[in-house]
């Protein structure tokens, strides 16, 4: 018991000492002013942070996020600040990357507004916590580096209880520290993946907006996937590195210079200062454009990696063709490119690295040595004589001061380097910045495509409109005019010429109940017009205008419930969605519209019997089953899958791209049948003309670069002939009746001439023989 209870006592001496050396320590001004920074930061984050918040739950409890001020409808309006400048961007429509510099800065500003758009987000408030934790962890190397100090000075006088004490400081304040140094990486780990969600979800909805933007369908950049997933992911881990490697260096420098000036005298911190500059000069003079070299590595990096995302997408033509050594042929290439370039990388950074090692570890430490030398041998006078407890006590406190110094001495060094390694980063973080910013600043700046004109909602109608091949420059000083002879786009995407216009001055109006087969060769603008119909392309010419048909609201006694679209388009490609087997029928609707809206599976069922695919449900595991369905369905089927979206949408007007080329001719018709009786307007492209009975007018595309074209009525053979003239000259159209009629006696009578040209000469090869 006596043993315990001295045990007890020494405890509590320990504790008694600990706090004494707390309070000694709190008695120095900067260690005072810091931990009063601290609590001041501490203080603004619960005033400004959570209160807010609070009462922004309480009048907007409907909102999932109360705390986000800026919302995804104010994405418009930042295209102000992502301004184009063509002469940073280089012939293939990337920016070039810079290194540190205004430019740079701009740039990076723009950014950090999408990652923390205001101080009462969950951002800014990691962003503090992770501040005071750096200005904790300096505090913390002060106090360190004088308890180191006191524990040696301990130790040299032979002061059993003073080290022993200092020894239990020192475990008491290793808890903070290593509780510090965890919480830092922690929250910087936090912060880089709130800056990638913030910027991911930025990026989402600009580059996937609806129509009149479709960015992702408009974007001239090359290799947009790098963007999105690699250069976001690597930007905001740089960023949130950058931060805590700037700042915790920066305040290092900061607080332990200001410490070791109390030490060093005038002539030390000259020193110190000299030393400092010169150490700037001598790696700012070696660092090579890291900036540049990173953006051209994730260039590199994201052509390999669309080449990998080619074959898997493509492998079964490849494996048709066999072409599986051609392919890993064109991979290498690309990959040792890729290689060449890394290795290049290494190679500059040797002669770099070399050198900022022998200046920040050896001409640092000689400088040091050089520095705690200064109080010692010149600013402080020798003291001679004494006794022998004097002399031990001046050796002590020397000991200690020079102990503390070298501490010191030793962090300033190692924050000197990591402010220097920062540098480097921060170079290689203007190349990312880089490129995010091109990227976000071709979204912004993409022009709207042209509304179409108001109409009674149940018509197709095109006057004077000529079909061009947009442009993928950004910014173009050509454009289109807009509808309705609209001043032109500025910055326009769309340019035409002699040389790009595919079909000249079309005019034409589709009511509900005519069905239009546009037909033609190949290559003279069928898809074009489809386009331009379904609004992906903008309309062309001074007097061009359209007008389209506009959806149908959800009729109550309808058992659907819901809206009919104005249009569906199947493109020639079949594209399935990941998702289930319903979710391919019911493509682009989701499942909770679909079961808002009072989705009837029987519905489904029989829409997949008019498709011919009733059985794809019990082969395939139900309607839930999640595939592959690009790979599982075949080629006709997935043709059928399209239609089958057709008929479970029943828009008014439905444009059908060649979309039945793998399908047999009597499910063809049956389906075409089908679709006209849920009463859908087709708008059908075909190269063979067998679907010609399923429609009544017939739009013929003559090619050959002249832009002309004739709209038939097949039922009664009638037709308005457009013939663009000659050197760019207006194209002839009249409604007048007498001409169109004279025009379609002229062009029958020039057929039969040339059928009897051919007798003709068919008759003289018998008559030779």
């Amino acid at each position: 018991m006596a043993a315990f209870s001295k045990l007890a006592q020494g405890n509590v001496h320990v504790a008694v000492s600990l706090v004494h050396q707390v309070n000694r320590l709190l008695q120095h001004p900067p260690t005072r002013r810091s931990l009063l920074l601290l609590l001041a930061s501490a203080l603004i984050v619960r005033s400004a942070v959570f209160r807010p918040c609070g009462l922004a739950r309480s009048t907007r409890s409907n909102e999932k996020n109360p705390c986000i001020v800026r919302e995804r409808e104010s994405h418009a309006s930042d295209a102000k600040y992502f301004p184009v400048d063509s002469r940073t961007r280089t012939s293939n429509g990337h920016l070039t990357p810079r290194s540190v510099t205004n430019t740079f800065f701009h740039q990076l500003r723009a950014l950090i507004r999408i990652v923390i758009p205001s101080l009462f987000t969950k951002e800014a408030f990691l962003l503090i916590a992770h501040s005071c934790f750096l200005v904790l962890r300096t505090v913390l190397s002060v106090a360190v580096a004088r308890l180191d100090g006191k524990i040696v000075r301990d130790l040299v006088s032979a002061n059993k209880q003073g080290f022993l004490r200092g020894l239990g400081l020192w475990f008491a304040l290793a808890v903070p520290s290593v509780y510090t140094n965890s919480m830092i990486r922690h929250l910087q780990s936090k912060l880089a993946l709130k800056f990638r969600t913030r910027m991911t979800e930025y990026i989402h909805d600009l580059y996937l907006s609806p129509y009149p933007d479709l960015r992702y369908y408009r974007v001239p950049l090359q290799g947009v996937d790098q963007y999105i997933t690699a250069d976001v992911e690597a930007w905001s881990e740089s960023i949130a590195g950058i931060y805590g490697n700037l700042m915790k260096p920066s305040l290092d420098l900061l607080l332990f210079t200001s410490q070791l000036a109390r030490e060093l005298g005038f002539r030390g911190t000259v020193l110190l200062f000299v030393n400092y500059y010169i150490t700037v000069k001598i790696l700012r003079s070696v660092t090579p454009a890291f900036g540049q070299l990173a953006a051209v590595e994730a260039r590199l990096e994201g052509e390999y990696r669309a080449g990998v995302n080619r074959v898997a997408r493509e492998s079964e033509e490849i494996a048709f063709y066999d072409g599986g050594a051609r392919e890993r042929e064109i991979l290498t290439r690309v990959y040792l490119r890729l290689i060449r370039h890394i290795n290049s990388i290494y190679k500059i950074r040797i002669a770099y690295e070399w050198t900022e090692d022998f200046v920040i570890k050896y001409l640092w430490s000689a400088a040091g040595y050089g520095l705690i030398a200064v109080p010692l041998l010149i600013t402080r006078k020798h003291r001679g004589g004494g006794t022998r407890s004097e002399m031990d006590g001046v050796f002590a406190d020397r000991t200690e001061t020079y102990i503390s110094n070298r501490r010191l001495l030793l962090s300033l060094a190692d924050a000197g380097g990591r402010l220097m390694y920062a540098y480097k980063d921060l170079v290689e973080v203007a190349g990312l910045t880089g490129r995010l910013y091109s990227l976000l600043s071709t979204l912004h700046h993409l022009p709207k495509l042209p509304p179409a004109l108001p109409g009674d909602g149940n018509t197709f109608e095109l006057k004077n409109v000529d079909i061009c091949i947009p442009s993928a420059a950004l910014p173009s000083s050509d454009s289109c005019n807009g509808v309705n002879g609209e001043a032109d786009l500025k910055g326009g995407m769309v340019t035409h010429g002699d040389s790009s216009t595919l079909v000249r001055a079309l005019s034409m109006r589709l009511h509900r109940g005519m069905h239009l087969m546009i037909t033609g060769s190949n290559g003279v603008g069928k898809t074009a017009v489809a386009r331009v119909l379904a609004g992906l392309w903008a309309p062309c010419g001074p007097l061009a205008s359209v007008t389209r048909p506009s959806a149908e609201p959800a009729d109550d006694d309808d058992r659907r419930r819901r809206p009919k679209p104005g249009l569906f388009v199947v493109p020639q490609r079949a594209y399935m969605v990941t998702g289930s087997l319903l979710e391919q029928v019911i493509y682009p609707q989701s499942l909770g519209m679909f079961y808002a809206e009072g989705g009837d599976i029987r519905e489904l069922q029989e829409i997949l019997e008019a498709a011919h695919l009733e059985y794809l449900v019990e082969r395939e595991g139900g309607w839930g089953a999640v595939k592959e369905w690009r790979d599982v369905l075949s080629g006709g089927e997935k043709q059928r899958m399209s239609l089958a979206r057709v008929f479970y949408h029943r828009p008014k007007f439905a444009i059908l791209d060649e979309c039945t080329s793998a399908v047999s001719s009597d499910v063809e018709g049956q389906m075409y049948e089908h679709a006209k009786s849920l009463g859908i307007s087709l708008i059908t492209i075909s190269l063979p003309p067998s679907l010609a009975k399923y429609h009544t007018h017939l739009l013929t595309l003559m090619g050959g670069g002249t832009g002309n074209w004739t709209l038939t009525s097949i039922a009664s053979s009638s037709s308005s002939v457009g013939a663009a003239a000659i050197q760019g000259e207006e194209s002839v159209h009249s409604s007048d009746g007498g001409l169109k009629e004279a025009l379609a006696e002229i062009q029958m009578l020039e057929r039969k001439l040339e059928e009897a040209d051919k007798w003709e000469s068919r008759l003289a090869e018998l008559k030779k023989r």
